[in-house]
């Protein structure tokens, strides 16, 4: 799972266009909305894109999805889930 989570940390910097962030930077369990990287609403709608595009994951209700953004972890825990299902 690390490896996902590097990857996740990479491809969200880069889709955020997250300037002067390195992946090393962001913890894997840090909030990724308000403490920590501090997202927004937009970001999140970004991001859903993303694992469309990325990974072939849909979140049709971005409330039942919302658990999946706690964290880098949470996130490629959610994927992880998804891809097995």
């Amino acid at each position: 799972m690390e490896s996902l989570a590097n990857e996740l940390k990479v491809r969200i910097i880069k889709t955020l266009q997250l300037e002067g962030v390195q992946p090393e930077q962001i913890d894997d369990d840090a909030p990724l909305f308000g403490a920590g990287l501090d997202l927004d609403s937009i970001d999140a709608l970004e991001l859903v894109a993303m694992l469309e595009n990325s990974y072939g994951i849909v979140i049709k209700d971005l409330e039942a999805g919302r658990p999946a953004f706690q964290s880098i972890r949470a996130l490629a825990s959610f994927i992880q889930a998804k891809r097995a299902a």
